[in-house]
Formats: C-alpha cells, sequence, structure tokens
C-alpha cells in the first residue's frame, strides 16, 4: 500500500508539474490581448511573489524531493512576466522599480547559496500563509472593487486551486510538512474563491 501511495503521489506531482507550466499563461495572453491590467491587483501579485519565493528557497535548502516542489521555481517564472506586463500596462516602470528588482535578486539568491542563515526561512514559512492569503484577498477586493474581471483569467485561478489541492496529498505522502500543507489548504480555497467571484463578473458584466 504503501509503495502504491508513493507511486501514486509522484504520478500527481508530475501532473501538477505539468499544469502549473501553464498556470499563469491563460492570464499572461489575456494581459496581452487586451493591453490593460484593470481589476489586477500589483500588490496582491507582489505578495504571491514573496510567498512563492520563500517555498522555493525553503524546499531547495531543506533538500525535499524535486518533484514536490518544482511547481514552485516554475510558477516563479510565470509570475515575473505577469508582474512585468501589468507594471507595463499601468505605466509603474521606473527607477524606483528596477532598484527593488535588484534588492529582490540578491535576497533570493542569497537565500537560495544560503549565505543568509536557513532560520530565516524557518520564520518566513509560517508567515508565507498569511502573505498567501492577504495577496488573494487583495486581489478578490480589486475584483469586487472594479466589479470587472474583463483582464482576469478563469482558467489561471482554475488551475491555481486544482494544483494547490492536488499538492496536499503530495506533500503529506512525502513529509506530512504542517506549514506547507496550512499553506497549501488555504491558498487553494481563496484560489477558488477568486475563480468563482471572475466567474460571476463575466457572467454579470458591469453596465457602463
Amino acid at each position: 500500500m504503501e509503495i502504491s501511495l508513493q507511486v501514486l503521489s509522484d504520478f500527481i506531482s508530475l501532473f501538477t508539474i505539468g499544469m502549473c507550466f501553464i498556470l499563469k499563461v491563460p492570464q499572461i495572453l489575456n494581459l496581452m490581448a487586451l493591453k490593460s491590467a484593470k481589476g489586477m491587483s500589483i500588490l496582491g501579485l507582489c505578495l504571491e511573489l514573496t510567498s512563492y519565493t520563500v517555498m522555493t528557497s525553503y524546499n531547495i535548502t531543506n533538500g525535499y524531493s524535486l518533484l514536490t516542489y518544482l511547481d514552485y521555481p516554475i510558477i516563479l517564472v510565470q509570475q515575473y512576466i505577469l508582474i512585468f506586463l501589468v507594471l507595463k500596462y499601468m505605466n509603474k516602470i521606473n527607477s524606483m522599480t528596477i532598484l527593488i528588482v535588484a534588492l529582490y535578486i540578491i535576497i533570493f539568491i542569497s537565500f537560495v547559496l544560503q549565505i543568509l542563515p536557513k532560520s530565516f526561512l524557518t520564520l518566513f514559512v509560517p508567515m508565507c500563509t498569511p502573505i498567501t492569503a492577504s495577496s488573494k484577498i487583495v486581489q478578490l477586493l480589486s475584483i469586487l472593487r472594479a466589479k470587472n474581471a474583463e483582464s482576469i483569467s478563469v482558467s489561471t485561478w482554475f488551475i491555481s486551486a486544482l494544483t494547490n489541492f492536488t499538492r496536499v496529498f503530495t506533500i503529506w505522502i512525502d513529509s506530512a510538512d504542517v506549514l506547507l500543507l496550512g499553506n497549501l489548504i488555504i491558498s487553494g480555497s481563496l484560489s477558488s474563491s477568486i475563480m468563482f467571484t471572475v466567474i460571476y463578473y463575466k457572467w454579470h458584466p458591469k453596465s457602463d
């Protein structure tokens, strides 16, 4: 039974990683087509980026199986592209933005190479749950305030919820890390809430 569960876990991990290759793609393509970021929250995206960065660094420095976290670095690359597009369409790319990006790169590399103590990551990981929750609550509020979900992709949030919940199973089998499990369950629930909100506003567009 244990071997069967591990095989199933590995299969689900591969499925999750495969889905993560296209997680942000529908949202990226939607923004490029509309050339508008209305309804998008840059604060929500940056909070999400923080969570992905910490979780990627945490998994790498703890030597966890690559199959259990490869989705994080894959999503990170897409998140970079998404944030760039939102900043571009909001006309917020300036010298301050470039400085913040440079600082982010230095900190990220320092964590991965363990120039900064790994104990810092252990402290930051519990914060990823409220950070992840906050990023999605901020995005949800942004949609509700705008009463417009034109630039938001339903597919992206569906894949987000799905991969969060599949990861709950694979993490439980691989390490049963309570910090990771709690983060994924809350993240998946909020992604589902955003997905249903976007569906509602696409079916009931705001009247001008």
